[in-house]
């Protein structure tokens, strides 16, 4: 395909992706919006209030870059796996793969329809922070370079799930199981010089820690991951997903039957 019609092919996936979220916002949008406003009440106002300050911040202050980020990756992850899924499950996924279309280009259409809404909902929540909290935005090139990252890497791992799920059910045990714990334990609620010295050891294989801190570098101008680590490891991971996930698709790993 020449380049023009490759734009043209990749721009038509990915405004189908927005228009597909877009449509349903009510239940795409707006519930993140709501399920977040209630952390901030609670953990921040209510809990966050009896709590003693971390690094100099509030604790409500301390929280939301990582609240925010939380909703971006909830987000991204199940906008792809939701939609590449049902591609798959509804069969008019073939008409892409018998098409001129390059693989890596229906791959990044997909994912930038998660990053789109991705970064929608972390609009949204930030907005929404404005009530509760005055975040200083010390680097903001670093803030939004962070999101970004991030949400490609989860529409990434969610174009993962998606390739290999065979059912519903399948779309659901990823987040459930690992997406959600490693996002708890991923140093949103605390920092990790607060954990004894054998689980801040364990904390520093769980990549959301690095995603966590460097927005909230960006945000707060404090981080307990040094920022370069904190790039290259979140660098490192894009990188790695997109390789794996093009292989997949490249080999037809649960597409073609």
């Amino acid at each position: 395909m020449k380049m023009r019609q490759q734009y043209i092919a990749f721009t038509a996936i990915m405004l189908r992706e927005i228009r597909r979220f877009m449509r349903i916002w009510v239940q795409t949008i707006l519930p993140a919006s709501i399920t977040m406003t209630l952390y901030f009440v609670i953990f921040g106002n209510l809990i966050g209030s009896q709590l003693n300050d971390i690094h100099g911040f509030k604790y409500i202050d301390y929280i939301v870059p990582g609240i925010i980020l939380m909703a971006i990756i909830n987000n991204s992850y199940a906008n792809v796996v939701s939609s590449f899924f049902s591609a798959k499950f509804q069969r008019h996924i073939e008409e892409l793969l018998v098409s001129p279309m390059p693989n890596y280009l229906i791959v990044l259409g997909y994912v930038s329809g998660g990053v789109a809404r991705g970064l929608m909902v972390g609009l949204a929540v930030t907005l929404v922070s404005t009530f509760f909290v005055d975040l200083p935005f010390v680097h903001v090139g670093i803030t939004i370079t962070v999101v970004i990252l991030t949400s490609i890497l989860f529409s990434l791992a969610g174009f993962i799930n998606a390739v290999y799920a065979k059912s519903f059910d399948d779309i659901t045990i990823i987040p459930t199981f690992v997406l959600t714990p490693l996002t708890y334990l991923g140093g949103i609620f605390y920092s990790v010089d607060m954990l004894p010295e054998f689980w801040q050891s364990i904390s520093l294989v769980n990549p959301i820690l690095y995603m966590v801190n460097a927005v909230r570098y960006g945000m707060l101008g404090v981080s307990d991951i040094n920022i370069v680590t904190a790039f290259t490891m979140i660098i490192s991971f894009v990188v790695a997903l997109f390789v794996f996930a093009l292989y997949l698709f490249n080999k037809g790993i649960g597409i073609r039957s």
